[in-house]
Formats: structure tokens, C-alpha cells, sequence
């Protein structure tokens, strides 16, 4: 695991060697253990690496070909490495480390951009191509390496994360409002925007080229799957779930360094560190956290599997305090984040950097088994459709702008919104579901000054609203895709690569396999969820596994207490960063509206929780990156 950066000048200047390594050393928190640079005519390549496979001095990238017209900076891991060198090695290629990251050299070499669908890991990578003078960089297919670039006119400037872009004198760090915008409704910024203008993410399952006249492309590769179901028997499902977990889990166990694992005491994980006890020669490190407030903690659950393994286990309880660590995290991550899930995940991937260097997490199995309440909300809706579509959707709009027309009110606004839901196609009702700032919301707490930004903005893309849906497709199917497309890269996957590599850990997700999701979205939806219950046949398949204890628990997520927290030791932090004279120069909010939100959330008449986590990580957000 390590931090990439680099500069593609187009008229084939050589790009300054310390301005490299200068982009590089933003990233040193993701590759500690060393550093490499490479100049040539057009090329300006950097790393910063973090040793997992390999761990001499030699293997550290920029890495070449035989002939040194191929180089490369390469993130992630390549978990059927081994098997490709062994293949390559006997069409002649020959090796001088024994890394994955040449591994992706010679199967360019080989194949091109077709090597890419060789490749079975996380990645994020950029090649240059001298002969060609053409670079190549790729992303892995569900997002789990982050790569994020801008063309400047006369040059291509990438990084793993976007400060390293941004150490370029000639790139800007201006806000793009029409991304804040899409943050607000969505929790994240959907790629490819990012929250600067003129910056970009590659998005997942995507790569890039771009040649010596500036062109750039970035066509996509893989998408998340929509498949025949599979023609088998239940029994037969199970049986092969278990097999391809186990095989993930297999894979990712390949390592130079020590190994543990996330365990948060709830189904994903708890699979992923039975398998791994079931693996591995030796007790498996497992890590958890929990929480003073009783309804957000897990630890007995992760305790009794920790005890059926003999684990070697480590707990932290996080406590109000440790949201000190937010103007960190700020940092961190570049962009605003709307997931108050970002501490806990900083503080366990901290704790377990004092005793590995990698570790696998359950993340993923939600969206390939139907695991999220949300889906079941939305699925109650569809009672609703037993009314004659055209009839349903003219009378809610034509309630709806009634209601707009009334002052605002709590209560008005739930009315509002479920007419939206009733008068609502799937994706309306979806995307409303997981809007953080709902649409009466956004129209009380958007200033005139901030909607006039956004109207004077050229239009930007909005991914997540435009994927596409026919009344054909299977509603479960459609949800969960949509999000393996967005939230799950956007959002949990991102929040889980700057958690770890904020303290240098690794982390690998078994069901993030792209085999092991292509396989699932093949098993049918009703055996996946039934009404309120999701995950059905992933429980019975690993029923074996786990305690009982485990398997019919409630899901609550990886909650955390931030709205108690907001009522009582960060109350004075939100008020004074969302009250002050600062944020009112700024202009962009409602301050009355805000004020109101804040009051009515510490006087307990509505939880405002995630509204105002996103408004105070934005504003802290604009005071670190762009005041």
C-alpha cells in the first residue's frame, strides 16, 4: 500500500525533480517505509510506499520494465500475483523484484489496457508508456485505491489523494458548489467531481489515458453486474458462498507483515475472522470498538467471537473527547465528509497500526446481500404502486407545490416528503431515502448568495441520480447495485482508505472480491432479503461459523453517539464554527435556519444529527483547504 503522484508535461519538458518529490511527501502517512522519484523527458513520476510484499529496498516503485521504456507507481495489492508472474515468467518476461507492482508491468507489456482485467485486488496506478508517450492509469473495480487528477492545459497532474495535486503551484484550490451541493444531498461527493474545481476522480472501474497533445479519456471497464439468477438450489448457493468467501479470505492472507482484522461483533466481520482463524496457523489479532452509550456498542458481540477463536483481541472504547481528532481528519481527507463514522474508523485503524500492518474488514457484504434497512423502507413503499402510476404521480406533484408555498415546518416537510415517496418512481424513492439535507431543507438553508453560485456554475454531472432503471428490474437488484456504483466506492471505501492510511495500515475487504460480488449479484433477491430481514442466505451459509448471538442480531451499523455528543461536550464547537462571524462572511447558509437547527437538536424536539455533522465538516472543510 503506498501514495502515488505525477506530473505529464505535453510538451516534453522534464518536470522538476523536487517539486516530485515535494507532491510525494504529502502522502508520507500512506507509504512510511520509503520513497521513490523518477524524471525524464514528459515524465515526472513518485511514491511513497508502504512495504506489505517485498520488503527490500529494491522493490520500492517507480519500477521499470527490461528495457526501461515502461515505469510505473502503483497503490494497492494484486492478490493473484503469483499466478500471473508464474505465466508471464514463461513467456519470458523477466522480474527483478518480487512484487505485485511489476507484475502490472509486464502484463501491459503483454496485453495492453487489457491487463487489467487480469488483475483480481485494489489498485490505483499510472504507467508511462515512452514509446508511446501515452500515460495509463487505472482504478480498481469497486474503488477501493483512491486516484485523483486535473489537466492544467499544458500538463496532467495525478495523486493519491488531492493535496499532492494541489503542492503544483499552477493548481488551484478553488471550490467547485456545484460538488458541495451534491455532498449536502448525497453525504459525499460523487465521482468524478471532487469539492475543488477542475480536480477529478477516476472513477471506479475506470482508467485513463492521455497522450502528448493533452487528450484525455476515461472509459470504464467493469461495472458492478446485472445478471441471469443463478439456477441452483439454496442449499447449493450457501455451499458456494462459503467456498468463494473462504478462497477471498485465502488470498488476502499473503503478506510479508503481520495480519489481523476489524471485528466489529456483526455478520461481515465476524465471517472474515472465523475464516481467517480457520486459515491461519496462529491466533488471529482482532480489533474492535465500542462505546460508552449502551445502544451503539458492539463489544460483547465481538467478544464472544473473539472467545469461540481464541483471537488475539483488543478493544477501545471511544468516548466524546476523541472527536478532537475531527480538524485531523479534515485534513485527512481532502473533501468534505458527511459519515460521522470517520472517528471510530481513525481510531480502530489507529489501534491497530500498534500491532499490524494489515488487516481485513467485513466491508461490503451489505451491498451484495441486502443488508441495509434502507432497502426495506423503500420496499414498504411499493405498496403503494397497486394505484395507477400516472394517476399517483400527478396528484402528489400537485400537492407537493401546494406545500411549497407554506412556511416551512417540521412536520410539513415529512408530509412533503412522503408524497414525494408516494408519487415516486424507485430511483425518487431511493435517492430521497439516502439524501442527508432533504429537498424543503436545502431550499430553508441555502442562502440567495449560495444558490446563485450554483446557478452561475456550469452543469455538473449527478451520477447517482441518473443510473439508469427501468420498471423491468428487480427492485432489490437495482438498490444494491446503485450502490456498488457510488456509496459504497464514494463514501464507506473511501472513508476506510483515509482511516487506515492516516496510520499507515492496510486494509483488504474479502467480499469486496470483484469474483466473490460477480457471484452474488447471480443469487436471487428474495434470498437475500424478506421484508424487514436482509442477509438471509449469507446467515445460513456461515451459520456453521458464528454464535447465534451473532447471527440474529439486530444490524445497527457502525453508529456513533455524535447527536448525544452534539447536546452536550461538542455543542459550544458546533455553535461557534457554524455561528460565528467566519461562516456568516462565507455566506452560503441560512444562519437563522442553522441556529434553529441547533437549538432544536439540543433541546431534543428533532435529532439533527447528520445534517449538522455534514454543515460542521464542511465549514471546517473551507477554513483548512480554502479560506
Amino acid at each position: 500500500m503506498c501514495g502515488i503522484s505525477g506530473k505529464f508535461i505535453f510538451n516534453g519538458a522534464i518536470p522538476d525533480p523536487a517539486l516530485i518529490t515535494r507532491m510525494s511527501r504529502t502522502l508520507a502517512h500512506r507509504g512510511p517505509d520509503d520513497e521513490g522519484v523518477y524524471t525524464a523527458p514528459y515524465i515526472g513520476l513518485g511514491q511513497r510506499r508502504l512495504a506489505i510484499i517485498d520488503l527490500t529496498p529494491e522493490a520500492c516503485a517507480p519500477l521499470t520494465n527490461e528495457d526501461e521504456t515502461v515505469w510505473i507507481v502503483f497503490n494497492g495489492e494484486i492478490y493473484n500475483f503469483q499466478d500471473l508472474r508464474a505465466n508471464l515468467q514463461a513467456q519470458g518476461h523477466r522480474f527483478r523484484t518480487g512484487t505485485d507492482t511489476e507484475v502490472i508491468l509486464h502484463l501491459y507489456e503483454e496485453y495492453g489496457t487489457d491487463c487489467l482485467r487480469h488483475l483480481r485486488g485494489m489498485f490505483a496506478f499510472a504507467l508511462w508508456d515512452a514509446r508511446r508517450k501515452i500515460l495509463f492509469a487505472a482504478r480498481d473495480r469497486l474503488g477501493k485505491k483512491p486516484f485523483y487528477y486535473t489537466a492544467t492545459g499544458s500538463a496532467l497532474v495525478f495523486g493519491s489523494e488531492i493535496k499532492a495535486i494541489t503542492a503544483n503551484p499552477e493548481v488551484s484550490a478553488a471550490p467547485n458548489y456545484q460538488a458541495i451541493d451534491r455532498y449536502l444531498t448525497y453525504q459525499y461527493v460523487p465521482s468524478p467531481l471532487t469539492a475543488f474545481k477542475n480536480i477529478y476522480k477516476l472513477p471506479p472501474g475506470h482508467f485513463l489515458l492521455c497522450n502528448d497533445q493533452g487528450e484525455v479519456i476515461t472509459p470504464r471497464y467493469w461495472q458492478p453486474p446485472q445478471v441471469e439468477p443463478l439456477q441452483a438450489s439454496a442449499a447449493e448457493i450457501q455451499a458456494e458462498i462459503l467456498r468463494r468467501l473462504r478462497e477471498a479470505v485465502r488470498l488476502r492472507l499473503i503478506a510479508d507483515v503481520p495480519l489481523g482484522a476489524f471485528l466489529s461483533g456483526g455478520i461481515d466481520s465476524s465471517t472474515v475472522v472465523a475464516l481467517m482463524a480457520q486459515e491461519s496457523g496462529r491466533p488471529v489479532k482482532t480489533f474492535s470498538i465500542g462505546f460508552e452509550e449502551e445502544a451503539y456498542n458492539e463489544l460483547p458481540q465481538a467478544r464472544l467471537l473473539a472467545q469461540r477463536y481464541g483471537a488475539e483481541h483488543h478493544e477501545l472504547v471511544v468516548k466524546p473527547e476523541a472527536a478532537a481528532v475531527l480538524p485531523l481528519l479534515v485534513r485527512h481527507y481532502n473533501e468534505p465528509f458527511a459519515d460521522s463514522s470517520a472517528i471510530p474508523s481513525y481510531y480502530v485503524a489507529k489501534m491497530t497500526r500498534e500491532y499490524v500492518t494489515v488487516a481485513l474488514s467485513g466491508d461490503g457484504g451489505d451491498e451484495s446481500f441486502s443488508g441495509y434497512e434502507s432497502y426495506a423502507k423503500i420496499l414498504r413503499w411499493q405498496q403503494a404502486d397497486f394505484l395507477p402510476g400516472p394517476i399517483r404521480r400527478r396528484a402528489c406533484r400537485w400537492a407537493e407545490s401546494f406545500m411549497e408555498v407554506l412556511p416551512y415546518s417540521n412536520r410539513g416537510a415529512r408530509l412533503a416528503r412522503g408524497l414525494h415517496m408516494l408519487g415516486g418512481g424507485l430511483p425518487e424513492r431511493f435517492l430521497l431515502e439516502m439524501t442527508i439535507l432533504k429537498p424543503q431543507e436545502r431550499r430553508m438553508a441555502y442562502s440567495q448568495r449560495f444558490l446563485s453560485l450554483l446557478a452561475a456554475a456550469e452543469p455538473a454531472p449527478d451520477p447517482p441520480a441518473a443510473q439508469p432503471w427501468d420498471e423491468s428490474m428487480d427492485t432489490l437488484d437495482w438498490m444494491m447495485r446503485h450502490d456498488q456504483h457510488f456509496y459504497l466506492p464514494d463514501c464507506l471505501n473511501v472513508k476506510m482508505d483515509i482511516a487506515s492510511m492516516a496510520n499507515s495500515l492496510e486494509v483488504r475487504c474479502p467480499f469486496q472480491d470483484h469474483e466473490f460480488v460477480e457471484f452474488a449479484a447471480g443469487i436471487p433477491s428474495h434470498l437475500k432479503r424478506h421484508g424487514r430481514e436482509g442477509k438471509l442466505i449469507l446467515k445460513e451459509a456461515v451459520k456453521p461459523l458464528l454464535p447465534e448471538e451473532i447471527i440474529h442480531k439486530k444490524k445497527t451499523g457502525f453508529g456513533v453517539p455524535v447527536g448525544h455528543w452534539f447536546r452536550g461536550e461538542l455543542n459550544d464547537l458546533l455553535r461557534g464554527m457554524l455561528l460565528d462571524r467566519t461562516a456568516a462572511r462565507r455566506g452560503l447558509f441560512e444562519s437563522a435556519f442553522i441556529a434553529k437547527m441547533i437549538e432544536d437538536h439540543t433541546l431534543g424536539r428533532r435529532d439533527w444529527t447528520s445534517r449538522l455533522w455534514a454543515l460542521l465538516f464542511l465549514e471546517m472543510w473551507f477554513r483548512e483547504f480554502i479560506d
